[in-house]
Formats: structure tokens, C-alpha cells, sequence
């Protein structure tokens, strides 16, 4: 039996007092999940509190469910628990994925955000248009145009992560002009409909100028952008949650799209900032196109030194201060804990290890610290950038595993280099480099690393978890 029919079998007067106890608890539940979701931003940007953080978030979205399912507006539940059971299925799946795997998971979960604000106010619109007013309709159109863009942009994001489409950017002459064109269609056709809503035939253009942007604008940008454009996504999917809040006077769609926008535009000024860059160079500037500037043969021929475990072995064994330096191959080859039994085993011989964390290491910010975490290395041992850069000159050993673009020095050395000016960790000034990694392939930038011919260095070449499990038996043996 539905609300509707449970109300309308009492007493007026009952029903009255039903409806205001009802409509309490439901602004009582989007009152804490609100409070809640201000607490698990909090406690998630601290390793320590993290795991509360997270279970914060998930008691304020059962919340917010519970006190939506609560509303008087709800002519069925069948079709909810359809909805429910499908969403099961697909989501627990899609749930176990691999720690490398997380990026495109979650801008998969991004396109799925978007798709739904979009939908709802697609119905919205036809269900409630001519009756519309112009503010409703304003927002209706901005929830449509920031929905559907982010449902295609993030499909094409999770593409070029997953590697499923082409990591470089794909470009063409006048693409910019083209985008900002077909975006400025659209935001002229939904103020067009917030003056006169009754043009349904201009609707439908609108969501498909929507659709068309998002697959444009993520065209142009290349892989090693992707975390940065996943978090900027983010942003436009609460926005769209905000606009839909407006849409249908609901206050908990309002307060935790802004949060949920305001995050994701926070942490991507972060990364634009790790990295050196601007949203517009991000968007535009179509970094990660292969360099045409030097050669791999140029730059690594005849003077790469491949090392064994035995040589790398006995170049530790001789060190006092060695700085493990993590990248994304650690994380595919989950070498995680070898790596943390390798530093183990030279503290328990009095040399004292360091981890550098870049702030982009790895396809999302903290990736490395999770991967650490997980393997139990102690947080106190884990470095930004910036601290262990003034000390790299006093390192004996720089233990690089998988790192590419983050340890290449033509960051600060070729002004034309597409990661010019990113800020990188500067293991080439240690006195000896080693870096594991399984070839010589570039990373996400397309552009070889001199760092892997430079004099001070050896190249272990392997997987890194066999790797690092090699040095720990020629470290024991020797």
C-alpha cells in the first residue's frame, strides 16, 4: 500500500498531523545527512580519519535515501525497487575493481551522476512544461546542459584511462572554436526555453549539443590529464545536482551538489597546481601529444646501463640514506608490500629510508599513499615533494619503481617539452639513481626520460613486485 493510500484512510485532522510529522522526519534525515557529508569531506582529507570519513559519507547517503523514500510525492515503490535491484547488480560488480582501476571507475560513476540529473530533468521538463516558471526553467537547462556533458565526458574519460580509446589527444584545427560554439548553442537555446518554455521542439537540441560538447571536450586532452579532468567532472555533476535542488525544491540536493561540486573544483585546482598548470592549459592545451623534439634512439642510445639485482644489491648494501620513490608501476604490479619488506630489511642493517610522494604519482591524488597504507609503511615515513627535493642532494640511493613523468628533469630543462614547468622530485640529483621499471616505454606525456641514460643511473629492468623480490634475496645473500 502506498503513502498516498495510507494517508487517505484516516481522519483529515490525522492526516494532517501524519503529513507534518512525516515532512519533520524527512527534513530531519536531510538535515544530518547534510552535517554528515560535511564531516566525511573533513575526515577524508586526513589519512587517519579517512575510514571514518568514508563511513560518515555512507550513513549520510542512507539518510538521504531513507528520508527521500519517506516522501509524500511517491506514487509507487515498484518501479524504486526495480530500480534498486538492477542498480545492485550492476554496481557490485562494478565495485571490484583493482586499485589501478579506481580512476576510471570513478568517472564512470560521474557519467552515471550525470546521466540521472539529466533524466530527471528531461522528464521534468515534459511533465511539468507549460507550467514552468523562468527561474525553474533557467535551472532546468542548466541541469540538462551540465548532466548530459558530464555523461559523455566521463565515458570518454573512462575510455582513455581504461585505454580502450586513444590516450593522446585527438585534435584538429579550429576544435576550440567549434566547442565553445556548440556550448554557446546550447546556453543560448535554454535562455531561449527559460523565456518561453512551451518550445519543446528546441529541447531535444539542446541535450544533444549537451552530449556532442562532452565527447568534444574530452577529444582534445591526453591521459596524463585525465585525474585532473575526472575531478573537474565532478565538479560540473554536483553543479547539475545544485541546479536540479532548484528544479525540484529539494534543500539536500542543493547543499550536497555544492559540496560535491565545490570538492571537486578544489581538488583540481590542487592538481593543476601540483602539475603547474591552468584549468584552460588542461582543457586546451592538449597536453600529453608525443614530442616530436627528441627520439627515444636519440636520447637513450648506447647509454643505458642495465643493472641485476646482485649489482643494484651491493650499490644498497653500501648506502646510508636511500629514498624510495613510487610511481604507477608499483601499483599494476602490486609491489606494494615487497617494496615495504625491502625497506624493512635496510632499517634492520641502520639505513635509514624515505618514501617521495609526488602529488600526481600514479593516476590519482593519493594513490601512492593508499598503496603504502595498505602495506602498513608508516605515514611519518612518506614525504611530499617539496620537503624531500631539499634533502635529494644528500640521498646515496633514489630507488625509483615505475615513476615516469614525475622523475623526468626535462620538466625543468626544455622549455618546449609538453611537461615543461611541472613540478617533478629530483632524484637525478641523487648520487645514485636505480630505477625498476619493466622497458623503456614513456609515460602518459609520450616523451622519453633522460633521467634513464643520465650517468648516475642503473636501469633494474623486471615487474616490479619480481623485481623488488629479487633485491630482497640478493640483499640476503650477499
Amino acid at each position: 500500500m502506498t503513502t498516498e493510500l495510507l494517508l487517505a484512510s484516516a481522519t483529515p485532522a490525522a492526516q494532517d498531523t501524519d503529513r507534518a510529522i512525516q515532512e519533520y522526519t524527512i527534513q530531519v534525515f536531510y538535515l544530518l545527512s547534510t552535517g554528515l557529508f560535511v564531516l566525511a569531506l573533513k575526515w577524508l582529507s586526513a589519512p587517519k580519519t579517512a575510514r571514518r570519513g568514508v563511513l560518515a559519507g555512507v550513513i549520510g547517503m542512507a539518510l538521504a535515501v531513507g528520508g527521500t523514500l519517506m516522501h509524500l510525492g511517491i506514487v509507487t515503490y515498484q518501479w524504486i525497487l526495480i530500480a534498486f535491484v538492477l542498480g545492485t547488480i550492476l554496481g557490485v560488480p562494478l565495485s571490484w575493481v583493482p586499485i589501478t582501476a579506481v580512476p576510471q571507475r570513478t568517472a564512470l560513476s560521474h557519467s552515471f551522476g550525470g546521466l540521472a540529473a539529466a533524466l530527471v530533468g528531461t522528464a521534468h521538463y515534459y511533465l511539468e512544461t507549460p507550467h514552468l516558471s523562468r527561474f525553474s526553467m533557467a535551472a532546468l537547462s542548466l541541469e540538462v546542459i551540465l548532466g548530459y556533458l558530464t555523461f559523455t565526458g566521463s565515458l570518454m574519460a573512462c575510455g582513455k584511462l581504461q585505454e580502450v580509446l586513444p590516450t593522446r589527444p585527438i585534435t584538429y584545427k579550429g576544435q576550440n572554436i567549434t566547442n565553445l560554439s556548440l556550448l554557446g548553442i546550447a546556453v543560448l537555446i535554454g535562455v531561449v526555453l527559460s523565456v518561453d518554455p512551451g518550445q519543446t521542439w528546441l529541447f531535444p537540441i539542446l541535450a544533444v549539443l549537451a552530449l556532442a560538447f562532452g565527447v568534444l571536450l574530452i577529444m582534445p586532452i591526453g591521459g596524463a590529464d585525465m585525474p585532473t579532468v575526472i575531478s573537474l567532472l565532478n565538479s560540473y555533476a554536483g553543479l547539475s545536482a545544485v541546479a536540479m535542488g532548484f528544479v525540484l525544491d529539494n534543500k539536500l540536493l542543493i547543499t550536497a551538489g555544492a559540496l560535491d561540486g565545490s570538492s571537486g573544483f578544489i581538488l583540481s585546482v590542487i592538481m593543476c597546481k601540483a602539475m603547474n598548470r591552468s584549468f584552460t592549459n588542461v582543457l586546451f592545451g592538449a597536453f600529453g601529444t608525443v614530442s616530436q623534439n627528441a627520439s627515444a634512439d636519440d636520447v637513450y642510445g648506447g647509454k643505458v646501463k642495465p643493472a641485476s639485482a646482485e649489482d643494484v644489491a651491493m650499490v644498497l648494501e653500501s648506502a646510508r640514506r636511500v629514498v624510495i620513490v613510487p610511481g604507477y608501476g608499483m601499483a599494476v604490479s602490486q609491489a606494494q608490500h615487497s617494496v615495504r619488506d625491502l625497506a624493512n630489511l635496510l632499517e634492520s642493517r641502520g639505513i635509514d629510508v624515505r618514501y617521495a610522494i609526488h602529488p600526481v604519482a600514479g593516476r590519482m591524488p593519493g594513490h601512492m599513499n593508499v598503496l603504502l597504507a595498505e602495506a602498513n609503511v608508516p605515514y611519518e615515513k612518506l614525504k611530499e615533494m617539496d620537503e624531500i627535493n631539499a634533502e635529494m642532494e644528500q640521498v646515496d640511493v633514489a630507488l625509483v619503481i615505475g615513476a615516469n613523468d614525475v622523475v623526468n628533469p626535462v620538466a625543468r630543462t626544455d622549455p618546449s617539452s609538453p611537461i615543461a614547468g611541472m613540478p617533478i622530485i629530483d632524484v637525478d640529483k641523487a648520487r645514485t639513481v636505480v630505477v625498476v621499471k619493466r622497458s623503456l616505454s614513456p609515460g602518459f606525456a609520450g616523451i622519453p626520460n633522460p633521467l634513464f641514460a643520465a650517468g648516475n643511473t642503473l636501469m633494474f629492468f623486471g615487474d616490479g613486485k619480481k623485481a623488488f623480490m629479487e633485491l630482497i634475496s640478493a640483499l640476503k645473500a650477499a
